[in-house]
């Protein structure tokens, strides 16, 4: 079941959406088809968006607390005048010399440690992860990879297979494997870090049994599409040493938890002290323009590099790398990965406080502004509350705060707003999610 399937509105269920919106949705299934999916029971209809907020078409405000993509706030405006001016100058792809992929790239690369130091540019994160695999593949010269049991890592072919989030039909490869993510809150007291190793180590003598070689161990490293697990920090270690005991290598997804949002440096594997084979990024590196990459240790691309010509005509763009590194330039001059980590305590200490007083919070946890907040129908059993959810995350959006919900059974409330989220909006979103909360039936 996909993460966010919680919210998907049926088409054929219009009942409270307003006749222009009806109309808008009859056009979307005539023009774009049966595949795509709108958020929530009442669908959102929106025009404009600025900084934490997004507006409707009679000028009514919602309270972002989701789209982790506009990373340092929709339509900031030193993106944006970064976007038009390089537009109006020069855009291309990268058979010419031009230095403004060689300037992001000196820019981005200071932000990981030494050892990686080569980076390649695609346009979305499941091309990022299509190329890291693609590059583990030809390093290691096997195929088998690992992916935690409810992963999200992309939509093409190849990755579509390794996201058993998407659900739906989509079949796991023949050469993926999946583990359990490292639940501390339902562990039973197990060293989450040694419990996740240990199915590693399982998963690579399964593949092996098939004659699969193990190739790499693909991990979002907040879990979010699992449910949002954080800590404690450093519990990757064990699994990361499984994997390369096995001689593959360890990538870790970082287009979720990436630039800043975690709170404690720019990455989440950072949280973990360790070092990745290879790193992957998507579109909160450009604010929602679509640019993303892979970032590697150079011995890793060096098989890859000498079979491979590698072409992508629109990554790497001038517009894209001068859009990259104007959210370089916002994240670090606005200090937003501190408010990252002071914000996003503050906003969990709230959810605590909540929890002291509604039985339903079963488990808050998170780290920086990500934050998953787990709703049960007992605290003792830690029954899934999985229609509550559904009708808080609804009751949110009817209250003008948008969130969603991810998990096993959808019952984790999933928070992840612009990084430039402060205390003021974090008193709002309580202040709705009080209110909510109080409104949901007994029992």
């Amino acid at each position: 079941m996909s993460s966010t399937m919680i919210n998907a509105f049926d088409p054929g269920a219009t009942n409270g959406v307003a006749a222009r919106e009806q109309a808008m949705i009859a056009r979307r299934q005539k023009l774009l088809g049966p595949a795509y999916r709108l958020f929530y029971s009442n669908p959102v209809h929106l025009v404009r968006g600025e900084g934490v907020w997004l507006y409707d078409p009679d000028g009514n405000r919602y309270l972002d607390v989701y789209n982790n993509v506009a990373s340092v706030g929709h339509c900031h405006p030193h993106v944006v005048a970064a976007l038009a001016r390089q537009a109006a100058v020069l855009n291309t792809h990268t058979r010419y010399l031009n230095d403004t992929i060689l300037d992001y790239a000196e820019k981005l690369l200071v932000h990981f440690p030494p050892e990686l130091s080569h980076v390649m540019f695609t346009c979305t994160g499941s091309e990022a992860n299509d190329l890291a695999y693609r590059a583990a593949c030809a390093h290691t010269g096997g195929t088998g990879m690992i992916v935690t049991q409810l992963a999200y890592h992309g939509v093409t072919v190849a990755i579509s297979e390794m996201s058993p989030s998407l659900g739906g039909g989509i079949t796991l490869g023949q050469q993926v494997r999946t583990v359990p993510a490292p639940d501390l809150y339902r562990g039973g007291g197990e060293d989450v870090g040694e419990e996740m190793a240990r199915h590693v180590r399982a998963a690579i003598a399964d593949l092996q049994a098939c004659g699969i070689r193990p190739a790499a161990l693909l991990v979002d490293t907040i879990f979010s599409s699992d449910g949002v697990f954080a800590d404690p920090p450093g519990f990757l270690a064990p699994a990361v040493a499984a994997i390369r005991d096995a001689g593959a290598l360890f990538i870790a997804d970082e287009v979720q938890p990436g630039f800043g949002r975690t709170g404690e440096g720019m990455w989440g594997f950072s949280r973990h002290g360790l070092v990745p084979d290879m790193v992957t990024l998507g579109k909160p590196m450009g604010n929602g323009h679509p640019i993303a990459g892979m970032v590697a240790r150079p011995e890793i691309l060096e098989r890859f590099g000498s079979r491979t010509r590698y072409f992508n005509t629109f990554g790497g763009n001038p517009v894209s790398c001068a859009v990259g590194q104007a959210v370089l330039e916002v994240i670090e001059g606005e200090d937003l990965v501190r408010n990252a980590a002071e914000t996003g305590a503050y906003l969990r200490q709230g959810l605590m406080a909540l929890a002291e007083r509604f039985e339903i919070i079963g488990d808050v946890r998170g780290a920086g502004l990500f934050v998953g907040v787990e709703l049960v129908a007992d605290r003792a059993g830690k029954t899934p509350a999985t229609a509550e959810t559904a009708r808080l995350v609804n009751g949110l959006r009817d209250r003008r705060v948008l969130i969603s919900a991810a998990g096993p059974a959808a019952n984790v409330l999933k928070i992840r707003p612009p990084l430039v989220f402060r205390r003021e909006h974090a008193d709002l979103f309580l202040e709705a999610m009080e209110a909510e909360l109080t409104a949901l039936p007994a029992g």
